[in-house]
């Protein structure tokens, strides 16, 4: 059960970060800076997202 609830906070969070960051980056575009700062919170986003579903299913 506790596996379960793990897995599902990791999606949430991940996924929420995800949108959040492509989000944000299309929204200021005009900015380099931003888009940088807001790709890297995208890319964690993903990579907690993917690691999250690699632990539960494939280990």
């Amino acid at each position: 059960m506790k596996d379960w609830m793990f897995f599902i906070l990791f999606i949430i969070v991940g996924l929420g970060m995800l949108g959040v960051g492509f989000y944000y980056m299309h929204k200021e575009k005009d900015d380099p800076e931003s888009v940088k700062i807001y790709r890297v919170f995208s890319i964690i986003g993903a990579v907690l997202t993917i690691a999250a579903i690699l632990m539960k299913f494939v280990l």
